[in-house]
């Protein structure tokens, strides 16, 4: 375990390793934190697939316009849509995704060691198939989910149906389609989520070596002063801004296509190819990047709270020597 972890010990003091961590207290204390998050940051998601799926004929193209009407049609909750569907498939979704990714990590690091590259280097590529794995793997969970959700969110809007809640949602897309409804997007869903994971991980783990180093930390930081828990959590919310103005850039455009695809009804059924066409004639290219902005806001914001409830909840749960 030590030739496995030693280059992750180099910065001992400020990251904590899988085995280091009670699991029990992980998981349930987990639950609870994320949760939290999720609540907060929940509108953000509704606005930015009410913006992804607007025809050229929709009244409402801002962000502005959108929350003003959902709060004129239907209060504060009109802004929570599906939340309850989310919430309740986040959880297993979350137990797999944190599972992969920090015992993926562990073994990243081992296979890469002997390359001998840069610190930043090697977190970014053990970071990055970590969080393309553990994505790879919570999709079979998170899908059915998005697509239930996603239609909650936008229903009586733009012309989409409307529904008494998630399993009216459930229900009908299994009467139309099967289970292959609830599916339906999942390859673009890990075309977007696989990478768009591993570009966030690979930029959180790699951007925070080089701010450690611009700090005057060097590579040594175990063997230098430990850093103020302050100054931790800063350098993580930093790389959490990073990461998620990154990866938002990137994958914008197959996040678009895949909620054009998962919210269309099953009598209208267009291709991808069909989607793009549409997009491109309806706004040119910049259609592709519809939601941008609060995709942007959305993955920065949600990936500084995540990250930094993440290693709160890690200090947390460490096992007593």
């Amino acid at each position: 375990m030590e030739a496995s972890t030693s280059q992750m010990q180099t910065f001992g003091q400020t990251e904590i390793n899988w085995d280091k961590l009670d699991k029990t207290k992980f998981y349930v204390v987990g639950a609870g934190i994320f949760t939290g998050v999720t609540v907060a940051l929940y509108p953000v998601s509704v606005v930015k697939t009410r913006l992804q799926v607007a025809s050229k004929d929709t009244v409402e193209k801002s962000a502005v316009s959108v929350i003003r009407g959902l709060l004129r049609t239907d209060g504060i909750p009109g802004l929570y849509r599906g939340f309850g569907t989310v919430i309740t498939g986040a959880i297993p979704a979350r137990v797999i995704f944190l599972t992969a990714l920090e015992t993926t990590k562990v073994t990243a690091f081992r296979m890469i060691e002997p390359f001998k590259l840069s610190e930043p280097t090697q977190a970014a590529i053990a970071n990055g198939i970590a969080g393309m794995t553990a994505s790879l793997l919570s999709q079979a969970v998170f899908v059915p989910i998005d697509v239930i959700s996603q239609k909650l969110m936008v229903q009586g809007y733009s012309g989409h149906a409307k529904y008494s809640g998630g399993l009216d949602v459930a229900r009908k897309v299994l009467k139309s389609d099967g289970i292959r409804g609830l599916y339906r997007g999942f390859g673009l869903s890990v075309m977007t989520y696989s990478p768009s994971s591993a570009v966030w991980w690979a930029s959180y783990g790699s951007s925070q070596r080089v701010i450690w180093r611009f700090l005057g930390h060097g590579t040594d930081l175990k063997e230098a002063a430990a850093p103020d828990t302050w100054k931790i959590v800063s350098v993580q919310a930093a790389g959490g801004i990073i990461a998620g103005a990154t990866a938002s850039c990137i994958t914008t455009p197959l996040d678009t296509i895949k909620t054009r695809l998962q919210v269309m009804g099953h009598e209208k059924r267009p291709s991808t190819r069909q989607v793009v066409k549409n997009l491109i004639a309806d706004d040119g290219w910049k259609g592709l990047y519809k939601g941008l902005g609060p995709r942007f806001f959305s993955m920065s914001a949600w990936g500084t709270s995540m990250i930094l409830s993440y290693e709160y909840l890690k200090r947390l749960c460490v096992k007593e020597e």
